[in-house]
C-alpha cells in the first residue's frame, strides 16, 4: 500500500508540475479553444547557443535553397540549446512563431515543452531542440518526402556534432520521418529505437497535448522513461 501511495503521489506531483492544478477527466477536441494566453512559468526563449563546429555548420547552411521552402521562409530555424547536450528533441518543422523568430518551439507548444523539461529537472539550456525541417512549410502542412530527403542530412550532421546520448522524436510525423515507418505512435512509444546510431524514443508532440489533455498522463510516463534511461547510460 505504501508503494501504491508513493506512485500516486509521484504521478500527481509530476502532473501538477507539467500542466498545473487542473485535472482533465473528459474533454472533446471540438470543445478546446486556443485562448492565446501564455502557459504559466515560461521564461523568454534565449538565442541559439552555438559554438565551434556547430557554429561553422550553421553558417554553411543558413542560406539553404535546396528545396522550395527556402524561398518562402522568413528565418532559417537551425536549432537551439546546449551544443553538447545528452538529450536531443526533434520535432516536425517550424511553425509561424518559429519562422518569425528563427528558433524552434517558441509558440504555445514550445512553452509546454519547457514545462515538461522542468518537470524532469531540466532546462532548455541543458538540452538541444531541432526539427526534421529547417524551414516552415506553407500553412503548417506536413513536410513532403522530397523536403525531408533534402533537409535530413543537416539533422544528421547536427547529431554527429552534438553526440547526444538519447534522441526524443516529438509526434507522429517526426517519428515516421526519422524511423521510416508507418507504425502508430502508440506502437512506437513502446520501445527504444535507433537513429543514426543513437537510441531514440518516441513521445507525443506538445501540440497534441494541448489539443487533447487526456494524453498527458501517457506523456508523463514517457518523460519518466527518458529520465530513467539517461540515469542508466
Amino acid at each position: 500500500m505504501d508503494d501504491l501511495i508513493a506512485d500516486v503521489r509521484q504521478f500527481f506531483c509530476g502532473y501538477r508540475d507539467l500542466y498545473g492544478s487542473k485535472i482533465y477527466l473528459e474533454h472533446s477536441l471540438e470543445e478546446q479553444e486556443d485562448t492565446g494566453e501564455r502557459l504559466p512559468g515560461i521564461e523568454e526563449i534565449e538565442s541559439p547557443q552555438i559554438d565551434g563546429e556547430l557554429d561553422q555548420f550553421y553558417h554553411q547552411i543558413k542560406e539553404c535553397r535546396r528545396c522550395d521552402l527556402g524561398a518562402l521562409r522568413t528565418n532559417f530555424v537551425f536549432g537551439i540549446g546546449n551544443p553538447h547536450a545528452d538529450l536531443l528533441f526533434v520535432g516536425e518543422a517550424p511553425g509561424h512563431d518559429e519562422d518569425q523568430q528563427g528558433k524552434p518551439f517558441v509558440g504555445r507548444a514550445g512553452q509546454l515543452l519547457t514545462l515538461m523539461l522542468q518537470a524532469i529537472n531540466l532546462t532548455r539550456e541543458q538540452v538541444y531542440i531541432a526539427n526534421v525541417l529547417k524551414c516552415r512549410p506553407p500553412n503548417n502542412r506536413d513536410p513532403l518526402p522530397e523536403e525531408v530527403e533534402k533537409c535530413e542530412p543537416y539533422l544528421l550532421k547536427q547529431i554527429d556534432l552534438i553526440a547526444p546520448k538519447l534522441i526524443v522524436a516529438l509526434g507522429r510525423y517526426a517519428s515516421a520521418s526519422l524511423l521510416r515507418t508507418r507504425s502508430s505512435l502508440g506502437d512506437l512509444r513502446k520501445t527504444i529505437h535507433t537513429y543514426n546510431n543513437v537510441p531514440l524514443v518516441v513521445t507525443y508532440h506538445p501540440a497534441a497535448l494541448l489539443r487533447n489533455p487526456l494524453l498527458k498522463r501517457e506523456a508523463w510516463q514517457d518523460l519518466k522513461k527518458i529520465t530513467g534511461y539517461l540515469a542508466r547510460v
